[in-house]
């Protein structure tokens, strides 16, 4: 008899532990309200339009930041406000720099802020994680405070996750063990930036990239962001339905969701390194998030 009370009870606690550990980490929804006005895309949070949306509070993987998160929509697009703190406001990436030994230009150490959205686009759930066990193709939103916000955009990618090798592929070992491989892939078009190379000394710092207007699939999403006391502020803004392949295609009249996950911090399967001077590229996808339009 006290064997059977002592296996019921351990079989309850183990019950409630793992429905706390499903509650805690189940996808949330972030649901988007229709408006009647769009917002502006100025990077300000002040719009009448923000003040209809519901405020989510998101936590970033890797910095352990709170995001916060605000989704409308309106006509033929929809909109996010993002909000997160960060202490210093990085706009500078890869910046040249001079050796004044070697009378040439080197890139030096800065690295931009990022911020990053990664959409599924199969027809079924998956982990779109890049330690993960499985294939996927995922549409991605890669805002940069150099490369992407002085023309009010983001550099709109693919990422194609797979267990099968691929051109230019970088191999990651998957939670498990598996060897995977991850394809970073740009959406087709111009993109929201242009390269400058420098022989002549014209300053001990000089930026590598200058704006461009992007076209074709890399002017899909715009965005706009604005830095103040210790917080960046970021508008995102896209159609709907784009008409091109490389981006996943919403319809908020079809009652579906769309799973999508963030990051203040760009993701490339990199390992943690607190040591080096920056994280970039170090980033970890939020917990699994779901986009209902209401």
């Amino acid at each position: 008899m006290l064997f059977r009370k002592s296996f019921l009870l351990f079989f309850l606690i183990t019950i409630a532990i793992l429905s706390f550990t499903t509650v805690t980490h189940a996808a949330r929804d972030i649901v988007a309200v229709k408006v009647s006005s769009a917002p502006a895309l100025d990077g300000s949070d002040s719009d009448p339009a923000w003040r209809s949306a519901n405020t989510y509070t998101i936590k970033d993987k890797r910095t352990g930041s709170d995001i916060t998160l605000k989704a409308v929509y309106s006509g033929d697009m929809f909109y996010f406000l993002v909000k997160y703190p960060d202490a210093t406001k990085d706009v500078l990436h890869k910046a040249w720099v001079w050796n004044k030994d070697l009378d040439v230009y080197e890139i030096g150490p800065a690295r931009e802020d990022t911020f990053f959205f990664k959409w599924n686009m199969m027809d079924k759930k998956v982990d779109l994680t890049n330690f993960a066990d499985n294939d996927y193709t995922a549409d991605v939103w890669y805002w940069k405070a150099n490369r992407t916000n002085p023309s009010g955009y983001t550099d709109d990618k693919s990422h194609v996750f797979s267990s099968e090798p691929g051109k230019k592929a970088t191999k990651i070992t998957s939670r498990t063990g598996k060897s995977m491989y991850l394809m970073r892939l740009g959406d087709s078009g111009k993109p929201a930036q242009a390269k400058q190379v420098f022989v002549d000394y014209q300053g001990d710092v000089m930026p590598q990239y200058v704006p461009a207007e992007p076209e074709g699939s890399k002017a899909d999403v715009k965005a706009k962001g604005v830095w103040s006391n210790g917080s960046w502020t970021i508008e995102f803004a896209r159609k709907f339905n784009t008409g091109h392949d490389d981006d996943v295609q919403l319809d908020p009249g079809s009652g579906k969701k769309y799973l999508f996950g963030i990051s203040i911090k760009s993701c490339y399967g990199e390992a943690l390194n607190d040591s080096l001077p920056n994280i970039y590229g170090q980033g970890r996808l939020s917990d699994p998030l779901y986009l209902v339009f209401r």
